[in-house]
């Protein structure tokens, strides 16, 4: 996944994944932040731009913000838009951060989903288990910061499902994940509890290919699609602030609507 710079527009963040074409929207808007962090910053906030602290914490700061507004205007009972199977792309497109020879090769047998945090089992799970559990399927479109987006059919366990099975704290505010590549990422528990955040196993009724997650992949259609961890090894619930891969190097860590 190449590192973009993220959303800073609120009055269009409802409409972020709906459509292709206004997933290439996402550039120009990133055009128009580059300007605000450089000219626009200088008058809106008097802070001197060749103090990168002090530009970096208005920025940080401004992202705080978004992040707020975003989720003030998250709806738990929003559905976003799903598709025939006919629209499904079998072929998905490889997205990581690395080419496909670096891609983590991981033992099924040997597997174990890690839990740890604000839950009563923590006991981990292995692929049987996890396979095992009630499946669901989803025709959604994955969106990416980069400007394209595919839609895909995914198939996994719904993750408000699997963490009443492990007795989370659904009061909580975060969930997080940790995954064999080194990535990690992070969400709000009330995106978590959506319908359509799934933990999948599956994509397009094909065990997932090593290039797609395997065996383990968080699908979230009402975020961008850095927020939809591959690969994931750990899992766990907390009150404090996880952050994220590439959210820590500037993204902005809601990105969602």
């Amino acid at each position: 996944m190449s590192k973009a710079e993220p959303s800073e527009s609120i009055d269009r963040s409802r409409e972020l994944l709906q459509t292709s074409s206004k997933a290439r929207g996402i550039e120009r808007r990133l055009f128009l932040r580059q300007g605000l962090s450089l000219g626009a910053l200088t008058l809106l906030t008097g802070c001197d731009v060749t103090d990168t602290s002090a530009v970096q914490g208005v920025l940080n700061g401004i992202s705080r913000w978004n992040d707020g507004a975003q989720a003030a205007l998250f709806n738990s009972r929003r559905l976003m838009p799903t598709y025939p199977e006919s629209k499904a792309v079998t072929d998905f497109r490889y997205n990581a951060y690395f080419g496909e020879d670096l891609i983590p090769k991981i033992d099924p047998v040997t597997y174990k989903l890690g839990l740890s945090g604000l839950i009563d089992s923590r006991t981990p799970w292995s692929l049987r288990e996890l396979y095992a559990l009630p499946q669901e399927s989803q025709v959604t479109r994955h969106v990416c910061v980069e400007g394209w987006s595919m839609i895909g059919k995914w198939t996994g366990v719904p993750l408000r499902i699997f963490l009443q099975r492990i007795g989370a704290d659904l009061t909580a505010r975060y969930v997080g994940f940790e995954c064999a590549d080194g990535y990690y990422s992070s969400i709000d528990m009330a995106s978590a509890l959506h319908p359509q955040t799934f933990l999948t196993c599956k994509i397009s009724d094909e065990i997932l290919a090593p290039r797609y997650g395997y065996p383990l992949k968080l699908r979230i259609p009402t975020k961008l699609g850095f927020k939809n961890p591959k690969w994931i090894t750990a899992m766990y619930v907390t009150n404090r602030f996880p952050g994220g891969f590439w959210e820590d190097r500037g993204y902005n860590w809601f990105s969602g609507v």
